[in-house]
């Protein structure tokens, strides 16, 4: 037998992506032990599962499948694990957005799908290599993880986990902005990304399908799979420097609050309400008053929870007000009064002493695309048509 790797264009290619792909994800699972970083772990699991994923087809093209001894491997094998895929993207996406998310008994239920293949793979070397010691299951001739019910169970698997990891993200989405008053810097550029990416892989996989008369044929499929892994050397480069950029802005300068915590009630006064009206109409003041008083809106890092120490009552209570009383969420809230304060300064003149900027960040923004935003959405006008409606009035 040659060299048991035959380099080709195809096979040299894959091993390419394939080798990176094992680098980064001993690299990312080295992070997550040291750091104790539950991100990190799962995303080192995910590329390790994309790089097994492909192994099939990197060596096949290398000829593996026609010598009987490395046929056999590939045969007996269980590389292409793509019912394991889809939860550790969920559990991955959890573990990003929930700081405090660990593993509960009900969450194993998710891994049974991968477990009984598994048991199956397992039941097809016993029967082939131990018990006949001849081909049954694989009469065909054909490797089990290229079947075309296993790889459409597994696509199926991966859009409805896709869809969970998305309603998940969605929900944080709307927590933050309910819970912090800086909810933009706490939305992770990269899991939208991440999920786009992942959507990007599922959908290659229905058009290449669709598109390719030849699907069946393996050969024909090396497209597919090049494509693929493109996309996974993107997860990999890009999830592998988001989680460097949490590491090294751990602390203060990236304090990520959970907003999946439980309820905290303040120390004292919890028994207070808003079950009527005329309750609302009196946390609406309170609460008024607070901000315009106490200027808490200047705080950058101002949450609910800070809100409602200040009036020693529950963020729930803050929450039902802000919501039903000034029909609002937390973030849009605070960034009122923000803009309310740097119009009066604008009025005044003191852009003449001072950028705008600066002048935002005073106020309380933490980033002009921010204040930019915020002002836009506010006032219907950007900060400089405000002021140049200043200068003709």
């Amino acid at each position: 037998m040659d060299f048991p790797f035959a380099f080709s264009q195809k096979s040299s290619l894959l091993l390419i992506f394939f080798f990176h792909g094992i680098i980064f994800s001993l690299l990312l699972l080295r992070k997550g032990i040291i750091h104790n970083n539950k991100a990190s772990r799962w995303l080192s699991l995910l590329l390790f599962l994309y790089a097994m994923y492909i192994t099939p087809y990197m060596l096949g093209y290398a000829n593996w499948y026609a010598e009987k001894i490395t046929k056999e491997i590939l045969f007996f094998i269980p590389f292409m694990q793509v019912l394991l895929i889809g939860p550790v993207v969920y559990f991955y996406t959890k573990s990003l957005l929930n700081t405090s998310f660990k593993l509960i008994q009900k969450d194993w239920l998710h891994f049974v799908p991968a477990l009984l293949y598994l048991i199956y793979s397992l039941i097809v070397f016993v029967i082939d290599k131990i018990v006949l010691d001849d081909y049954y299951f694989y009469a065909d001739d054909r490797d089990k993880d290229l079947a075309n019910w296993y790889q459409a169970t597994g696509l199926i698997s991966m859009t409805l986990y896709l869809a969970l990891s998305l309603r998940y993200y969605f929900n944080y989405k709307k927590l933050v902005f309910d819970k912090v008053s800086y909810a933009e810097t706490l939305l992770f550029k990269w899991i939208r990304n991440f999920m786009v990416a992942f959507l990007g892989i599922l959908i290659l996989r229905v058009l290449f399908f669709i598109l390719n008369p030849d699907w069946g044929e393996f050969g024909s499929q090396f497209w597919h799979y090049i494509s693929f892994s493109f996309v996974f050397y993107y997860i990999a480069v890009t999830g592998y420097g988001n989680i460097i950029k949490q590491i090294t802005l751990s602390g203060e300068k990236l304090k990520i609050i959970n907003v999946f915590e439980n309820e905290i009630l303040a120390p004292k006064n919890t028994h207070k309400t808003i079950d009527t009206e005329q309750n609302v109409l009196l946390w609406k003041d309170k609460l008024s008053k607070l901000m315009i008083e106490r200027r808490l809106f200047e705080n950058p890092r101002l949450t609910l929870a800070d809100v409602a120490n200040e009036l020693e009552t529950t963020t729930k209570t803050i929450s039902s007000v802000v919501n039903s009383g000034f029909k609002m969420n937390f973030n849009d809230f605070v960034n009122y009064y923000r803009i309310q304060a740097i119009k009066e300064k604008l009025d005044k003149g003191e852009q003449n002493s001072s950028t705008l900027l600066g002048i935002a960040l005073d106020c309380g923004f933490n980033s002009k695309a921010t204040f930019n935003r915020a002002f836009k959405k506010s006032t219907s006008l950007t900060p400089k048509d405000y002021l140049e409606k200043i200068r003709k009035e």
